[in-house]
């Protein structure tokens, strides 16, 4: 199993995007990530459409996702 640290990977800036999680050096967010995976953009599409991208990012987008779902509250 691959394990990834998100925080390696990913910020929060309020300078950049408005403070939405970006992934480090980028303006690209995690959510405009798992958009694109969730319309079925393969890993090899989205690295080929964004060459500043790697596949450790686009895993650190599923933990960051993975992590934030983990940690909702239910009232």
């Amino acid at each position: 199993m691959r394990q990834i640290d998100y925080k390696q990977f990913i910020e929060v800036n309020p300078e950049i995007r408005f403070g939405k999680p970006v992934i480090i050096g980028t303006r690209i967010t995690v959510y405009d990530v798992l958009q694109w995976l969730a319309s079925g953009s393969t890993h090899e599409e989205i690295l080929e459409d964004f060459p500043q991208l790697n596949e450790d990012h686009i895993f650190a987008c599923l933990a960051y996702a993975a992590n934030k779902e983990r940690t909702i509250r239910v009232a």
